[in-house]
């Protein structure tokens, strides 16, 4: 200072800035403050608001607050005045016993900067404790033989308080034998003394009472008393000797209870009782007496309770020595509590935070905290690590505190929560550490968008699928989290085929399932192009595009269409033409089929599915068309007979290879075409008539038929004769033979013909044209004979069967009517037998006209020939129930006269004796009638 002094008044200026700002900058961050004990709850400390720099409202604003490492809080801040104020009753005594100064130290938070400012309150003391003796009485016993100025230590005060406060003097009574007298030791600490001086006559008073007096230096002075009482003894001059004034010893903090730790040792120099020396402890308002124990009798010291360095550093015990007679000497043992590293690290999280956003730049604060070690010197040196690859790291700050900061951005979608492990490791050798652990959740923020597991999707899905159906579930992921990852889904608006895509397709927007809003048709379209869209929920929304690709799958829904042959539009079947000269493999048809389906179910077989004839005559050929289609070609197998069956009806059969298999069906009718294979045939091959030499011109001889089984222009018949007729009038000189060819052609391609020769035998009468007819044929074919005979045994033969039927058939008639109406019937004769149920002349035209047999013999029968014409089914008789003989002639009234065609044919056969006639009808079937006339020569007898 006095260098100071001397410098210029500039240059003094200069320094004191200087040290001025070294001052202040070592007093940043740090406050001190005086408080005296035990003021009331609530009193005013310090103004905190005014050495932060901010007025009182703006405390709870920025987060201002107070953290301690774990003790009660002493303090508190006033958010109104924005000052310290007590939170509490404040016990100098408590906090800091003995200790000269008591320094309270705490800290305080600045959320918003995360800054960490030390405070210091000084505990000042106030005279609150009187010094306060252990032993209120004390009995000394003395002898009678001590001389003047012999010093009895006396029991010390104890006073709580310090400085001024704290025990000052004692005051001894008056009296006549003993003074008091003040002794300072080495701790600073004053012992009284009680001091003879003048002898004592044990005799004159064997017992002084003395009262003992302690004040301290406060305002108003405090005083405690201990009453003396001293017993005069005879004479024990001598009293015990320590070896050692003070006793000192180290004692490791983890030294076991029970360890003997020293031994005190006292000597007298009397003998006998009065060299017995005894050990004791006085008694202290500490706890030192309860930690330690002393043998009586050996001054041994053992530990009774654990040690803590950390609870108190050393411990004074204070040992009397005492002879048999009760001479005393005193002497102090300081025991100084060695520190082990017993104590690890301790966390106090002074600020915390639990989750932060995963955009937070580098340097964000997540924690502040503050670790302390209550061991010393190097076991007390805290060192805090993080485990690698974290991106975090720790700052240390004032006073033992840390920071946890991070080192670069988060990322939530890779690491969304973060259990950091804070280690913190003190310098003692082996060192102990404490984990603590902080749970740092990262916040989402909206940076990713929705994406899709592929780029583009294909979906499938059968044709004429039901309205509302499922067709394809798409999800898409978003690594964020809560709104920043719900996904809602949407349909890119489009249109398909004039309609927009909203009308075939929707999706649900939170599921991402498509469903179908109608049914699709692959004929239709076969594919729908699509994009969806997902979009996330946040703010603002990130969305994402994917294409989905819909391939409608075809089902077999339709039926093959038959394109040819082509269905006439008025509900008939088509018709084929096939020629009748049609060899085997001749191609009648191609059957040509489409099917709307495609892949299996447009592959098209074909085959017969019905036809009239129940072997066919055709088959079915598959052929590829230059488009790739197959066609079926229908195929002749064995030719084909117009006459026999004119047409055909087909059913062809379209199948797909579909599952199951559609078909369609198309009706054909073959009709076999005409070619003129045949020739016309006459109804007989031979014709023989009698015409009478009389008869006029034109007169009809006889009418030929032919038939032509070929149809059209090749079943059109022409004749060079079809009705012979008389040209002129027969003459004597004419042939009783005349022999006409007959011919018949039709008109086909070429034409075909047949010829049939006509007889014609002129006569007057019928058995001379028989016998004329006769000797011709018998010089003509003298083979006739043979075949005359195979006639009459074919008639014969004929007859014997229809004879046989006829009596079957009476056989089941006459069980059906009673024997007696029978018998009735057979007597009765023909009386009762209507006229109209005989053959007359109109069954002598059916003799010519219907199904006959006529049979003319001559008396030798090699001039026999008989004629089977073809049979007529119109002319049958009405049934008859009886067969009879029956002279025709005798019936005149059943000719009928309009007949004059056979007129004369009729009166030629007056000269035939008997004709014979039957006609059987049954109920269940009809007979023809066959009439067997036999027509004889008139030397010939009847058959």
């Amino acid at each position: 200072m006095a260098a100071l002094l001397k410098l210029p008044n500039r240059g003094r200026l200069v320094l004191l800035c200087l040290l001025l700002a070294t001052l202040w900058e070592a007093g940043a961050g740090q406050m001190h403050y005086s408080v005296p004990e035990e003021i009331e709850k609530g009193s005013f400390v310090g103004n905190i608001a005014k050495d932060l720099g901010l007025e009182p409202q703006e405390l709870a604003e920025r987060g201002v607050r107070i953290v301690s490492r774990g003790r009660t809080q002493l303090f508190a801040l006033n958010p109104r005045s924005g000052s310290l104020v007590t939170a509490g009753r404040i016990d100098r005594e408590e906090l800091c016993a003995q200790s000269a100064r008591c320094l309270l130290s705490f800290n305080i938070l600045r959320e918003d900067k995360l800054s960490i400012y030390s405070v210091e309150v000084e505990i000042t003391d106030i005279n609150d404790n009187a010094p306060r003796f252990v032993v209120e009485e004390l009995e000394l016993k003395i002898s009678e033989m001590t001389t003047p100025g012999f010093r009895i230590p006396l029991k010390s005060s104890h006073d709580a308080d310090v400085g001024e406060n704290t025990l000052q003097r004692y005051e001894l009574n008056s009296n006549d034998h003993f003074s008091l007298d003040m002794r300072s030791g080495k701790d600073g600490n004053k012992y009284p003394e009680l001091v003879l001086e003048r002898a004592l006559d044990r005799e004159e008073e064997a017992v002084h009472h003395l009262v003992l007096v302690a004040l301290d230096g406060g305002d108003p002075v405090r005083s405690g008393t201990s009453r003396i009482r001293v017993m005069v003894l005879d004479a024990n001059d001598n009293a015990p000797v320590f070896t050692q004034p003070e006793y000192h010893v180290n004692v490791p903090e983890n030294t076991p209870v029970g360890t003997r730790i020293l031994t005190v040792t006292a000597t007298d120099a009397d003998e006998g009782y009065n060299a017995q020396v005894a050990y004791f402890l006085e008694k202290n308002p500490e706890e030192t007496s309860e930690v330690f124990e002393l043998k009586s009798s050996s001054g041994e010291i053992t530990i009774t309770k654990s040690l803590d360095y950390e609870d108190a550093k050393f411990h004074e015990i204070d040992i009397e020595a005492q002879d048999g007679p009760g001479l005393l000497t005193r002497t102090k043992v300081i025991v100084a509590v060695l520190d082990v590293n017993d104590n690890p690290p301790e966390f106090y999280m002074t600020s915390a935070t639990s989750s932060v956003p995963e955009d937070s730049p580098p340097g964000t604060i997540i924690a502040l905290f503050n670790v302390h070690d209550r061991d010393s010197g190097q076991n007390a040196f805290i060192t805090c690590s993080l485990p690698e690859n974290l991106p975090f790291k720790l700052e240390r700050s004032v006073d033992n505190y840390h920071r946890l900061v991070t080192t670069r951005v988060l990322d939530r979608e890779q690491f969304s929560l973060y259990n950091i492990t804070v280690i913190a490791k003190d310098g003692g050798n082996p060192p102990l550490s404490t984990d603590a652990h902080i749970l740092l959740q990262v916040t989402d923020i909206n940076d990713n968008p929705p994406t899709f597991p592929h780029t583009s999707y294909s979906a499938y899905i059968p044709e004429n699928n039901p309205r509302g159906a499922s067709i394809f579930s798409m999800m898409a992921h978003d690594p964020d989290s809560d709104d920043n990852a719900h996904v809602t889904y949407n349909l890119a608006e489009d249109i398909v085929q004039g309609a927009p895509l909203s009308s075939y397709i929707s999706i649900n927007s939170d599921t991402g399932i498509l469903y179908a809003l109608r049914s699709f048709d692959y004929e239709q379209f076969h594919e729908l192009q699509l994009w969806v869209t997902a979009h996330d929920s946040g703010n603002p929304p990130l969305r994402s595009n994917v294409s989905l690709s819909i391939f409608v799958l075809d089902q077999n829904d339709n039926v093959p269409e038959i394109l040819y042959p082509a269905l006439p539009t008025d509900g008939s079947t088509g018709v084929e033409l096939a020629p009748r000269s049609a060899e085997p493999g001749y191609l009648v048809t191609k059957v040509v089929a489409v099917d709307r389906d495609s892949g299996q179910n447009a592959w098209l077989s074909y085959r017969l599915l019905k036809a009239s004839d129940p072997n066919p005559h055709f088959h079915l050929k598959l052929q590829d068309s230059e488009e790739g289609r197959k066609y079926a070609e229908l195929l002749l197998d064995q030719p084909l007979d117009r006459e026999k069956e004119p047409e055909l009806r087909l059913t062809l059969t379209a199948l797909d290879g579909g599952s199951p298999p559609r078909s369609a069906t198309a009706l054909v009718r073959v009709l076999v075409s005409d070619i003129n294979d045949n020739a016309p045939e006459f109804e007989r091959s031979v014709y023989e008539v009698l015409v009478p030499e009389n008869s006029p011109l034109d007169s009809l001889v006889v009418k030929v038929s032919a038939t032509d089984l070929d149809a059209g222009l090749n079943g059109e018949l022409s004749y060079s004769f079809s009705h012979v007729r008389t040209a002129r009038a027969l003459l004597d000189r004419d042939a009783l033979k005349q022999s006409l060819v007959v011919v018949v052609q039709d008109h086909g391609q070429p034409p075909l013909s047949a010829t049939v020769t006509l007889t014609v035998a002129v006569a007057d009468s019928i058995p001379e044209a028989l016998a004329d007819l006769g000797s011709i044929r018998t010089s003509a074919n003298p083979d006739d004979s043979g075949l005359t005979l195979y006639l009459v045994v074919a008639v014969a033969a004929v007859s014997c069967v229809f004879l046989t039927f006829v009596i079957v058939l009476l056989a089941f008639r006459l069980r059906r009517w009673h024997t007696s109406r029978l018998l009735q019937a057979s007597g009765g004769g023909l009386a009762g037998v209507p006229a109209s149920q005989f053959v007359g002349v109109d069954g002598v035209r059916a003799f010519l006209q219907a199904y006959s047999h006529e049979a003319w013999l001559t008396a030798d029968s090699r001039g026999s020939h008989v004629i089977f014409p073809q049979p007529n089914y119109a002319d049958t008789l009405i049934s008859q129930e009886s067969c009879e003989k029956k002279d025709f002639l005798s019936e005149p009234q059943l000719i009928p006269e309009d007949k004059e065609e056979t007129f004369s044919q009729v009166n030629s056969l007056r000269n035939i004796p008997e004709t014979i006639s039957c006609t059987w009808i049954n109920n269940s079937f009809l007979l023809r009638n066959i009439n067997v006339d036999f027509y004889v020569s008139p030397d010939a007898s009847l058959l």
